[in-house]
C-alpha cells in the first residue's frame, strides 16, 4: 500500500470512529428513534452528504452501532469465560452471565439499542447476527459441554411443543436433543430480562441489594437449563 493510500485509510478510520462516537453521544441523550445523519454532522461540523461517503444512510449508521455493541457484549462475555475455562460448566455459565451483567450496566444506552425498544422503521439486517448470536452461542458451548461430560438434568417436553422444539434444536444446535435446548433458549430470554429490568428502573423500589439478587437468580437459571452437578467450591 503506498503512503497516500495508508493515509486515506487511516484517514477513513479515523473519521469513521468520529461519527460512530457522536451517534453513541446522540443516542445517550436523545435515544435512537432521534438518531439522523444530519444531526451527527452538524455537531462534527461538515455538511451531511459528507457522512453519506460512510454511512449512505441512517440505517446504516444504527446498524453499524448494533453490530459494535454486540460484539462489545460479546468480547467481553468471552473474556470472562476465557478466565474459568478450566472450570466446570456452572461457573462458567455464571461467569458469562455476571460479564453480560457488569457490561450492560457500564453501557447502558448501547444496551438499550440492541435490548431496549424497536427503533421505529428500522429492521436489523442479516449481517447483525454473528455479533448478535456471541453470547448465546457461549451459553450455548458451556451447556454442550456438560451435556457431553456429566451429563444434564432433562426434563420432557410438553407434548404440544414437541415439533417446534426440533426446529430450534435444528436450527440452533443439531447436536443437543431438542429437550435440552427448549429451557436454554428460555434461560437465554430470562438473562436479558433480568439485565433489563435492572437497567430500565422496574427493579426500583423492589430490589435494592441487586447484585447477589442476579447471582442467585443465574444460579437458578444454571439448574433450569441442567447445570445440577456440584463442582469445587460450589454448592449443588
Amino acid at each position: 500500500m503506498s503512503t497516500a493510500r495508508g493515509a486515506r485509510a487511516r484517514a477513513r478510520i479515523e473519521v469513521t470512529a468520529a461519527i460512530k462516537d457522536e451517534a453513541r453521544r446522540q443516542l445517550a441523550a436523545d435515544g435512537a428513534a432521534k438518531l439522523s445523519l444530519r444531526a451527527v454532522a452538524r455537531e462534527l461540523g461538515v455538511v451531511s452528504s459528507a457522512l453519506y461517503r460512510y454511512f449512505p444512510s441512517r440505517d446504516d449508521l444504527l446498524t453499524a452501532l448494533i453490530i459494535d455493541a454486540y460484539n462489545s457484549l460479546g468480547e467481553a462475555a468471552e473474556s470472562a469465560h476465557t478466565v474459568v475455562a478450566e472450570a466446570g460448566p456452572r461457573a462458567r455459565w455464571i461467569a458469562v452471565c455476571l460479564a453480560a451483567r457488569r457490561w450492560a450496566l457500564a453501557h447502558p444506552h448501547e444496551y438499550a439499542l440492541i435490548y431496549g425498544s424497536p427503533v421505529p422503521g428500522y429492521v436489523a439486517p442479516q449481517e447483525t447476527v454473528p455479533a448478535a448470536a456471541r453470547v448465546g452461542l457461549l451459553l450455548i458451548g458451556v451447556v454442550r459441554d456438560a451435556y457431553r461430560g456429566k451429563g444434564v438434568a432433562r426434563s420432557a417436553l410438553a407434548a404440544d411443543l414437541t415439533a417446534e422444539a426440533r426446529r430450534m434444536s435444528a436450527d440452533l444446535a443439531p447436536d443437543l436433543p431438542p429437550d435440552v435446548i427448549v429451557p436454554l433458549v428460555a434461560a437465554w430470554a430470562q438473562l436479558y430480562g433480568l439485565i433489563g429490568f435492572e437497567l430500565f428502573g422496574q427493579f426500583n423500589r423492589v430490589v435494592e441489594d441487586r447484585e447477589p439478587f442476579f447471582r442467585q437468580a443465574v444460579e437458578r437459571l444454571a439448574h433450569d437449563v441442567g447445570l445440577v452437578h456440584p463442582e469445587p467450591g460450589t454448592a449443588a
